[in-house]
């Protein structure tokens, strides 16, 4: 079934890179909601759809009637790992709180809220046939399978990063224990450069790994810790097709733009998915050609 969860909660916190204070309160909502972010400032609000994204350097970004919001795939990813279908997020700006520049806050903060099991079923996007998207040398693809199940490979011109490679199946229990806690990360040589560009102004020790020339400036929570970011980066990302995907992703040094561009291409192509009412439904089961947007 559809939850959401039982009480309004708040926190407080800033931007990673606006660097602005912002206050996020969570809110309990109807079934066939969805996600959707209110801007209480502004009065707009914008559903967590990936046909609402309108930027993806650095953050996921959401946009609609000139209004945004910006950072919020480690929300997301923490919903989708609590399995929260409905509710509403505002936010007093534009940016949602880094925290500690993971999902581990958020978790939190769902566990405290509680969560409540609603009237009406819940629908998952099974997919039927692999999709591949490729820029460069950076890919990612999706693959039937019976599970939500991530694999993620990482490479970059570092010491410390120069390969990492990590596969999880994403439960609440393997995303809490393996995932969640693992943080955002940069490079230090990026960071002036970064900020001259209005990014990272609120970013610290305390919220992000920094990695300098020699290694990482902060203590690592586990040795493949920017890899396991990487696989909450895409299970947030991915919460933006509106329904919880049951499949495999494969991912080779995407980012934010490829994995939003993925859940694009799933739900153009109407012959490689079908919603099913569980996970271990068959396609014959299931509703097809919905609106990801109705949930």
């Amino acid at each position: 079934m559809q939850h959401t969860i039982k009480r309004q909660i708040s926190c407080a916190g800033i931007g990673l890179h606006s660097g602005q204070k912002v206050t996020l309160t969570l809110k309990p909502a109807a079934a066939g909601t969805g996600i959707r972010f209110r801007r209480t400032d502004l009065g707009v609000e914008i559903p967590a759809t990936v046909d609402q994204v309108s930027a993806v350097q650095y953050a996921t970004v959401l946009g609609r009637d000139g209004a945004t919001v910006e950072t919020v795939e480690h929300l997301l990813a923490a919903l989708v790992a609590t399995g929260i279908d409905n509710v509403v997020i505002e936010l007093s700006q534009r940016e949602v709180p880094i925290m500690d520049g993971s999902s581990a806050p958020f978790l939190f903060l769902l566990q405290e809220a509680g969560i409540k099991r609603l009237s009406a079923p819940r629908q998952y996007l099974k997919v039927l046939k692999p999709l591949q998207i490729a820029s460069g040398d950076k890919r990612i693809a999706v693959y039937p399978s019976d599970h939500f199940k991530v694999s993620y490979t990482i490479s970059f011109d570092h010491p410390l990063l120069r390969h990492q490679t990590r596969t999880e199946r994403i439960t609440e229990q393997s995303f809490s224990e393996h995932i969640a806690s693992a943080r955002t990360f940069g490079f230090l040589k990026e960071v002036e450069w970064m900020r001259q560009q209005g990014l990272a102004l609120g970013g610290s020790l305390e919220n992000a790994i920094v990695i300098g020339d020699t290694g990482a400036l902060n203590a690592l929570r586990f040795e493949d810790e920017f890899v396991r970011h990487k696989i909450l980066d895409v299970v947030g990302d991915l919460a933006l097709v509106g329904y919880p995907v049951i499949g495999h992703v494969v991912a080779h040094r995407a980012g934010h733009g490829l994995h939003t561009e993925l859940g694009r291409a799933i739900l153009q192509d109407r012959e490689a998915w079908c919603l099913v009412h569980a996970p271990d439904a068959t396609p014959d089961a299931a509703v097809v050609g919905v609106p990801a947007t109705a949930h």
